[in-house]
């Protein structure tokens, strides 16, 4: 994924040839581009040794220009949307969703087909696919076609419908109906509930309706579920665990609700900073 970064502009020359200045902005372009790259992965895109990335880091952190984290760094440049609604979901629980999506990106392959809906969650696995090649997206949230519409290579299906009173998302009939003439490899779904009982379930009826068609028309259905949501029972339930072929939750998972994963027989990725706790 990080190889593809070397086609940036800035970053096609050498960087050791660069003034410590210029150098940083790359670094800085590279993060913003690639946000859950590491410290060895920023090195080999970059060609400088990893304790000049270690130093870069810690001087831009300085200037409050991003966080350190352990392996790497987040840029503080977060992105802005017009939903205020949608921009403070976007920071809950963030340092959870971006977990999950580091670990749910490596399921999606150049060319593949994926579904993803208008969560939050979700938005941070868009992120993570940004530079990957040729993907056919079809998706209900206006924010997630924007960000991934940016790659020329992608095909960007946004579907129609009616728009969400917060403006991040469509539902209705016409959504539902443009999901029966679609298929997917694979539907990337969160929720904002999960019970073993009920399985997924959502605060908004239009939208558990939707998400049911949207896994009727996928192959396979990967569920992105923090583990705060654990237990939790929302409005509509629109997947049972019989039909999820994979859940990614973060490493705040009760031991107990492992346990209860494991004994309903479904399969799960607990996602830590540095990989797979256990699957």
């Amino acid at each position: 994924m990080y190889d593809q970064c070397v086609a940036f502009n800035k970053i096609q020359q050498r960087v050791s040839d660069l003034t410590i200045y210029e150098r940083r902005q790359s670094l800085s372009e590279l993060l913003r581009k690639q946000p859950g790259l590491r410290v060895p992965e920023i090195a080999r895109v970059l060609g400088i040794s990893e304790g000049t990335v270690r130093n870069d880091l810690n001087a831009l952190e300085q200037q409050g220009r991003l966080t350190r984290v352990h392996g790497g760094a987040v840029l503080n440049e977060q992105p802005q949307f017009p939903s205020s609604s949608f921009n403070i979901r976007y920071h809950n629980e963030a340092a959870a969703k971006m977990k999950m999506a580091r670990q749910a990106a490596l399921l999606v392959n150049d060319g593949d087909s994926v579904f993803l809906d208008a969560s939050t969650t979700v938005y941070y696995l868009a992120r993570q696919l940004a530079e990957r090649q040729r993907l056919r997206v079809v998706t209900n949230g206006i924010d997630v076609a924007r960000l991934l519409a940016e790659n020329p290579t992608h095909l960007v299906i946004l579907l129609g419908g009616t728009v969400g009173s917060d403006g991040s998302s469509v539902t209705g009939l016409l959504s539902e109906q443009a999901l029966e003439e679609l298929r997917m490899q694979k539907a990337f779904i969160s929720s904002s509930g999960f019970s073993i009982q009920r399985g997924m379930t959502d605060v908004h009826l239009a939208g558990g309706h939707l998400k049911r068609k949207a896994l009727s028309s996928a192959q396979q259905v990967l569920a992105m579920i923090s583990s705060n949501k654990m237990g939790k029972e929302d409005l509509t339930s629109f997947a049972g665990i019989d039909q999820i072929h994979h859940l990614f939750t973060d490493d705040g998972l009760s031991d107990e609700w492992r346990a209860c994963l494991t004994r309903a027989g479904l399969p799960f990725t607990i996602c830590a900073e540095d990989g797979p706790v256990s699957s």
